[in-house]
């Protein structure tokens, strides 16, 4: 670090210059990063993938399928058109509702239209075909991309939304913080360097990987609310070492203390991040790649932009002051401080009362995968969708491929004898609807009464299209259809099951239920190792950080509990409907994500408090006055910071795409309880009751001395 003080002291203008020129040029790459975007992310290279594509390229099914959905519509109109959206020649196949009954019911009905597996920008194809429709009433495009086209609108506007929200209330409390307009316009710009440089390195990445729309809000909601956090850290530690020396000296030790922290702080939250990329679904090597990004520009602006601009401002810093610094505020989070150590045990306990009763509703949580409950009612494209579940009762049936491989093919009379057999063991599956094969698609009953028909030429003529639809090589295809929701743990078991079954005929089991089966086990199979990453990982480096045993593992243990206690506020919240919400459901990757990044993000608070606490203790060897001052002179930093933080990611409460808005309020209430329950109560009470023995390291002779490690 002393290295590093050093170089930007002496090179500050360099510094940044370098940095003007990368923002610069990483801007003009951000700008495209939102064309970029596609996709839920719930992506993942399975099974359920394969048997996509082999369906897809060997038996000519449809890549994509979406919906022209009509309501209240004349059939001249429906007729017309379907006749427009044909001559774009960008759908392989349009099925009319006006040839097939069971797409028309009273006064509603839906085309379908088939998208081969050519490689096409569903985005530009969703846009052409809504200009072909235009404007018409009750007509309107639904299906997987353009509703992912209007979720990625969505969260453009949610962007928007947050930050006129969040960035007014950010400036405000660093007003109170540092009590000068200059200085609190700083970690905003380190903020805005931050995420645009980061949205600059995602777009070049974006042509090589497949990003989530749903990187446009997270990353900026995490990358302003750090380094914001970063920025206030480092300033207050500034000024604080500004009135003692000159300005250089002030930055140097700055970037030695402040700095320290800093990067232990990012050291927690990236191994929340790169825990993450265990679990092989597209959103969390997005989020976690994209975190890492956004968390490495953040630590590198903070520790060479943050100081030179510091020392190009000089005393400029206190320019504009708007508020007087108030001398009592220490000893007021002083007297705090002592006030809570002298009921260490009373206050414990109610804390984990406290925290207990936020934790009871997450036994009830219910977990899904994200779907059109995504998009806000407001989007014609949900309305229509739910319109025609409604009305046809989509929901309540799941389509699932089989594809099963025989060596010796399935066209001769094992082949066929075969296939009857397989069509009639998944016939009999209690779940099972209805089974698509040829004899099924004939109307003949058996194998004997397919080969005779065969030896009529007219009546093969006919019945021979049937076994290029299902038979390709060794390779048949059956179409099945379930009694029961595709997301449903019933089809979820089923999908399992089917895959997991010893046949000689090599099963593999595509749709659906397969898709949402193999989400939920890869995160299922894959947790205990993100968390076992996690905390192994946090508790090294603040033993490192720290020397001492006892810290980290109440660290861990305070950080575990209060993030069952949000999970168990998000269930009240968004499951039961409360504060005007509709009972729901949490989105699956809520629990991950926000598990990953919170537990790193409070290690911020933790390791700036706990540093001066140790700072302290190496002074005075006193574990009550290092308690007492550690709280009092960080207290206040603390609490701005995570206000911000409370603010910049509490600020998509009000945004509308589901997932967003919980991970948002998520994170929010995450910070807020460690930053007051855990922090102001919790950690100087636990620092009481343990005294001496929070320092202590096994194998280290001698009195407790931290020599010159700053």
């Amino acid at each position: 670090m002393r290295t590093l003080a050093r170089f930007v002291t002496s090179a500050h203008k360099y510094i940044i210059f370098a940095w003007i020129a990368i923002f610069v040029i990483l801007t003009l790459f951000a700008i495209k990063l939102p064309g970029l975007l596609e996709g839920d992310g719930f992506q993942t290279d399975g099974e359920h993938a394969a048997v996509m594509d082999i369906v897809s390229d060997e038996f000519d099914m449809p890549a994509e399928t979406m919906f022209l959905v009509f309501d209240n519509v004349p059939d001249e109109k429906i007729a017309s058109t379907l006749t427009n959206v044909d001559k774009l020649k960008v759908a392989s196949e349009i099925v009319s509702p006006l040839d097939i009954d069971t797409q028309y019911k009273n006064t509603t009905s839906y085309a379908l239209l088939h998208f081969d597996n050519a490689e096409k920008d569903m985005s530009v194809v969703v846009t052409d075909i809504r200009e072909a429709v235009g404007n018409e009433k009750g007509i309107t495009l639904t299906g997987a991309s353009a509703i992912s086209k209007d979720i990625n609108t969505a969260s453009q506007r949610d962007l928007m939304t947050a930050e006129a929200i969040g960035l007014p209330i950010a400036i405000i409390i660093l007003l109170f913080a540092f009590g000068t307009v200059v200085a609190s316009f700083v970690p905003l710009i380190i903020g805005i360097v931050t995420v645009v440089s980061s949205f600059g390195v995602l777009a070049i990445l974006g042509g090589k990987m497949d990003l989530s729309i749903f990187v446009l809000n997270i990353i900026p909601m995490l990358g302003l609310a750090l380094s914001i956090d970063f920025a206030l850290l480092f300033i207050s530690r500034y000024r604080e070492e500004r009135k003692k020396s000159d300005m250089h000296e002030a930055i140097s030790t700055t970037i030695r203390t402040a700095g320290r922290s800093v990067i232990f702080s990012a050291f927690c939250v990236f191994i929340g991040l790169g825990a993450m990329m265990l679990i092989q679904v597209d959103i969390f090597q997005n989020i976690a790649i994209g975190g890492m990004i956004v968390v490495a520009m953040a630590v590198l602006a903070s520790i060479t932009l943050l100081p030179s601009v510091l020392i190009a401002l000089g005393d400029r810093i206190d320019k504009w002051q708007l508020l007087k610094e108030k001398s009592a505020e220490a000893n007021g989070w002083r007297k705090f401080a002592n006030a809570v150590i002298k009921r260490p045990v009373m206050i414990t306990i109610v804390a984990f009362i406290l925290l207990g009763i936020a934790i009871i509703p997450v036994k009830n949580m219910d977990l899904t995968i994200p779907a059109i409950d995504s998009l806000p009612k407001s989007y014609d494209t949900r309305q229509a969708f739910e319109l025609i579940d409604k009305e046809f009762g989509l929901a309540d049936q799941a389509a699932v491929y089989v594809i099963a491989e025989r060596a010796d093919g399935w066209v001769d009379e094992k082949g066929l004898q075969s296939m009857k057999e397989l069509e009639k063991e998944l016939s009999n599956d209690p779940l099972v609807d209805k089974v698509t094969t040829i004899f099924t698609a004939s109307d003949i009953d058996s194998v004997e009464q397919w080969e005779q028909a065969m030896l009529a030429p007219e009546i093969a003529a006919g019945l021979s299209p049937l076994i290029e639809t299902f038979v390709k090589d060794d390779k048949l295809m059956i179409p099945v259809t379930l009694r029961a929701n595709g997301s449903s743990d019933a089809a979820q078991d089923w999908a399992r099951d089917w895959s997991d079954k010893q046949t000689e005929w090599n099963l593999s089991i595509g749709g659906q239920p397969k898709f949402n089966q193999e989400i939920f086990d890869e995160i299922l199979d894959k947790i205990l190792y993100v968390l076992l990453v996690i905390l192994v990982s946090t508790f090294f480096i603040l033993m490192i950080a720290f020397k001492s045993i006892l810290i980290p593992i109440k660290a861990i243990l305070m950080n575990i509990v209060g993030l069952a206690a949000t999970f168990g506020i998000l269930v009240y919240i968004f499951q039961y409907g409360h504060f005007g919400l509709e009972a729901g459901t949490i989105a699956l990757i809520i629990p991950v994500i926000v598990f990953s990044l919170v537990f790193g993000l409070s290690m911020d608070y933790e390791v700036f408090l706990i540093s001066r606490m140790q700072e302290e203790y190496a002074k005075t060897l006193d574990n009550d006055h290092s308690t007492v001052e550690g709280l009092a002179t960080t207290s206040k930093i603390i609490t701005s910071a995570a206000l911000i933080m409370i603010v910049l990611t509490g600020a998509f409460a009000f945004t509308d795409v589901m997932p967003v808005k919980q991970i948002g309020v998520g994170i929010a209430i995450a910070v807020a309880i460690d930053a007051t329950i855990i922090r102001l109560l919790l950690v100087p009470s636990l620092m009481k009751l343990f005294g001496k023995w929070n320092w202590w390291l096994p194998f280290r002779k001698g009195p407790y001395k931290l020599g010159n490690w700053h």
